[in-house]
């Protein structure tokens, strides 16, 4: 049985910092991390595992990545692209109030990270 997805390896960049997308991926296995990158220095920003999806930004606007996004196991990630994923919405519209949940919950994260920030400078 072929196997959906591409797979990469411990280490691996899967996108960086500053490059154009045009899909989001979802993690059937293993694990990555979302790093800011700023001069030489790298911020871990957080660690995604199976069924998390990340990348989701590039479906409603061609901008830049906002960070980069590195294998921390060897991992298979299915992408789509925002025909598919609206596809899927038409099919399943709760899909569309779970991506806006998450990225609710990443707003909310990064906001509280920056206040406690600021009050430790």
């Amino acid at each position: 049985m072929a196997r959906l997805g591409k797979k990469y390896d411990k280490d691996e960049v899967i996108f960086r910092q500053g490059d154009t997308g045009n899909c989001m991926y979802v993690i059937q296995s293993g694990e990555v991390e979302a790093l800011a990158e700023s001069g030489d220095r790298e911020l871990k920003l957080r660690t995604m595992g199976p069924n998390e999806f990340f990348g989701e930004m590039a479906l409603f606007e061609k901008a830049q990545r906002t960070a980069t996004i590195r294998a921390t196991k060897p991992t298979r990630l299915l992408t789509i692209d925002k025909k598919n994923f609206l596809g899927g919405i038409h099919e399943d519209p709760s899909l569309a109030f779970r991506l806006v949940e998450t990225m609710s919950h990443r707003i909310r994260d990064l906001t509280d990270r920056l206040a406690r920030n600021e009050n430790c400078g």
